[in-house]
């Protein structure tokens, strides 16, 4: 046979023109057992291949490397080995063979009547598979060789390498006709089946055509007749489309029940009515709420726990509390926990941590923000009776990330209002209740939505939620950050986030770890790190500025970029004057001057409280923008420490001739709270008897008239806000002594915590000396032994 092949290898092209030169234009062929592996050697080519005739050779059209060799089969070889005669022959591949001839054992008889059906079975073959079928059917006939036959045949047709491989290795010819027959034979029927199927398409087509000619002339009309009346025709490709979009979508029985009737009714309007566009829109919105498509939810612990650490220093039991969800998600399908609700003071990283825990569970990451929402149908919808009706923000939420199992973060739920319009915190009831919201009916919709596989995660600044949403959620609270936490925080992530949000490269600026320190200290006074990022960001903005000056806009290459170090010796010139004083307010012993331990929304603060007293007719007053009641607790305060008049050195006529003011600065600031009334006794004492209070020294909790320390809430955030202002020595209620069990180590490092249970043991704590009792004291005195102190 005569077959042209491209030669490129480098071997290969030597070989040929070895072979024209000095082998009589006679090559031996062997093909590749890989033929993607570049290496030749004995291993990778078949044992037997085909001595050939060089008929001619030349230059390939677009490959210089490459040449065209026109190559004619001699006879039938074995391989016994390779040589690479590398010094001689310039890495030609060389090669000892044998002749290897395939004798055929058929009589005449036979091998004409294989010849005649080979024959009849290539020509249906061609006719089907090859181009030039009418030419290599003729060449086909004029062969009267059985061998010459077989091999030409299998040179044509699309066999695999290894069968055709096979019928130069074996000497057993039936069985090689068998093989070829066999295929042949196998590719007619597959024809006559690809056949049918062609009919088949044909006709459908057809078909198709004239449905689709009929549609275009239609068409054609309606825009004729639709530019006649402005356009009223137009709205036939809409519903065309939407009942495209019905067939495809994956919708629940009753859902596509709906949808289909309401299409109906849609196709028996006049496009140019206006209830036209209010049943087109609801469908729609049937459409584009997601029923049944859902995101593959990771529950992989490990991964989890990395992706919450790297977003989040600290956040211990936050972390914890996601960690057991998702194991517990592991095994069960359907989890009914309650609903997380963070909450904690601006700037800890409620909402973030949100976008976190979606990262860390694989699911998409929606947010609500509930600041100012007063309207029910923000949360249910609008009946479609309405004109502008739409579903509520939780359908429109679902539609715009377009699963069903998203993380769904409502932000700020204690800021919502109520109104003549509807309590909306009431609508969302149904939907944080696990129990209920497999069927969440939206008004707008109409119909049941499973909101069961929604993550929901509420965040808060305070507990001012309506007691029953409460009593639905699991609350976990994020009291703050010590000042080491913050240093880390903005170590870890402020600084890199500044750095780039400003437009500096490395080697441009470093704030060293004292010039964080002295930033939280004397330039920021809060539970989280939102000033503490901004004030970060200034020093960027006046590193930037300085570089912008000096090299242009354009950052400066590498090696000109001249690093610039903040440190706590020149923080002041980037961030001006500091803000707040480290440490006590006060250094020295005071008398009537006692620091309290007081809660607020942005976290726990020190609250300073003044008593003076002074000549007058024993009249009590007190000032500074207080709540009824601190007022309470003032004149109860004042009650404990009359009746311990005598036990205090406190005379009646004392009491008499003394005018006692109260006072807490910062009287622009709103006060209340039921738990100052053991400072606000001390310092009445102190006031009264003239003994200083120690200033090292904080405390809270509340009084009775009997002289109990009560217990208090936001233990954790009066400590917090102990350490940040260098307290020393707290004091709490011994009812609160379990709850330290809860507090993190670090936050009462470097606090002595003295849990207390009357007001005597408070006095001997905080007052730098006791009063010389006048004599016995009338009152029941608690004889609780004192607490050890804690630290």
């Amino acid at each position: 046979m005569q077959i042209a092949l491209f030669v490129g290898r480098t071997p290969s092209v030597k070989a040929v023109e070895l072979a024209q030169a000095k082998y009589g234009d006679k090559v031996l062929v062997v093909a590749q057992k890989d033929s993607l592996t570049e290496d030749i050697d004995q291993d990778n080519l078949y044992q037997y291949g085909t001595v050939c005739r060089i008929v001619s050779t030349m230059p390939h059209d677009s490959d210089e490397n490459c040449i065209k060799v026109l190559i004619e089969g001699q006879y039938r070889a074995r391989v016994d080995a390779i040589e690479n005669h590398a010094q001689s022959h310039d890495d030609v591949l060389m090669a000892t063979f044998e002749r290897a001839d395939l004798e055929v054992k058929l009589d005449d008889s036979q091998q004409k009547n294989t010849i005649k059906a080979l024959t009849g079975l290539f020509e249906s073959y061609a006719d089907a598979r090859l181009r030039n079928a009418r030419e290599l059917t003729r060449v086909a006939k004029r062969i009267d060789d059985l061998l010459e036959l077989m091999y030409f045949i299998s040179t044509r047709v699309s066999m695999d390498l290894d069968v055709k491989q096979s019928f130069l290795e074996k000497d057993d010819l039936k069985a090689h006709i068998n093989t070829l027959t066999e295929y042949l034979v196998k590719q007619s029927a597959e024809q006559n089946i690809e056949q049918d199927i062609q009919d088949a398409v044909r006709q459908q087509m057809e078909d198709n055509q004239r449905e689709y000619f009929l549609n275009e002339k239609m068409k054609a009309i309606k825009n004729e007749l639709s530019d006649m009346n402005d356009g009223a025709f137009d709205g036939e490709d809409d519903v065309s489309e939407l009942e495209q979009r019905l067939e495809e979508a994956d919708l629940p029985e009753d859902v596509r029940k709906k949808a289909e009737q309401e299409l109906k009714k849609l196709k028996m309007m006049p496009p140019a009515s206006s209830e036209s566009s209010v049943v087109r829109n609801y469908i729609e919105w049937i459409l584009d709420t997601p029923w049944n498509a859902t995101s593959k939810v990771s529950i992989n612990l490990e991964k989890a726990k990395n992706v919450l650490d790297e977003d989040h220093y600290g956040l211990q039991d936050v972390k914890d509390r996601i960690l057991e969800y998702l194991a517990v998600q592991s095994r069960v399908k359907k989890l009914r926990g309650p609903i997380l609700c963070l909450v904690g003071p601006p700037g800890v990283g409620k909402t973030s941590l949100g976008e976190s825990i979606a990262r860390a569970t694989g699911r998409k990451f929606v947010r609500m923000a509930l600041g100012g929402v007063r309207d029910e149908a923000e949360i249910r919808g609008h009946r479609r009776t309405y004109i502008g009706a739409m579903p509520g923000k939780i359908v429109q939420s679902l539609a715009k990330v377009e699963v069903k199992n998203p993380l769904f973060l409502l932000d700020e739920v204690d800021k919502m209002a109520q109104d003549f319009r509807g309590d909306p915190a009431s609508a969302l009831l149904e939907v944080l209740d696990p129990s209920q919201n497999d069927s969440f009916n939206d008004h707008y919709l109409d119909m049941d939505l499973d909101l069961s596989q929604v993550m929901f995660i509420c965040t808060a600044n305070s507990m001012d939620i309506p007691p029953a949403l409460l009593d639905r959620m699991e609350v976990i609270r994020l009291p703050g950050y010590t000042e080491e936490e913050k240093v880390n925080i903005a170590q870890k992530y402020l600084v890199p986030k500044a750095i780039k949000q400003n437009g500096l490269k490395d080697g441009e600026i470093e704030i060293v770890e004292a010039a964080l320190h002295s930033i939280v200290r004397s330039y920021t006074r809060e539970a989280g790190v939102r000033n503490l990022e901004r004030e970060v960001n200034k020093i960027c903005r006046k590193v930037v500025r300085g570089s912008v000056e000096s090299h242009g806009a354009r950052a400066p290459k590498k090696d000109d970029r001249e690093l610039v170090v903040v440190d706590d010796s020149n923080i002041n010139d980037y961030l001006g004057v500091h803000q707040y004083d480290y440490g006590l307010a006060e250094k020295d012993a005071e008398i009537g001057r006692v620091t309290g331990l007081a809660w607020t929304q942005v976290g726990g603060e020190l609250l300073t409280i003044e008593a003076v007293a002074m000549k007058g007719k024993g009249e009590l007053a007190f000032t500074g923008s207080l709540g009824d009641v601190m007022k309470e607790s003032i004149r109860a305060a004042m009650s404990v420490v009359r009746a311990r008049g005598d036990s205090l050195g406190i005379d009646y006529e004392t009491f008499k001739t003394t005018d006692v003011h109260v006072h807490m600065p910062e009287g622009a600031t709103p006060k209340d709270g039921p738990s100052a009334g053991g400072a606000l006794t001390t310092a009445l004492v102190s006031a009264i008897t003239g003994i200083a209070i120690r200033p090292d020294i904080a405390m809270t909790g509340e009084i009775t008239l009997r002289g109990k320390i009560l217990r208090i809430g936001g233990l954790k955030e009066k400590l917090l806000a102990a350490h940040r202002g260098g307290i020393k020595h707290v004091l709490i209620p011994a009812t609160n002594e379990r709850d330290l069990a809860d507090i993190p180590d670090n936050v009462k490092e470097g606090l002595t915590i003295q849990p207390v249970a009357t007001i005597d043991e408070v006095l001997k704590a905080a007052l730098v000396s006791m009063p010389t009792p006048l004599k016995p004291a009338k009152v029941t005195v608690d004889t609780t032994s004192k607490k050890s102190l804690h630290s």
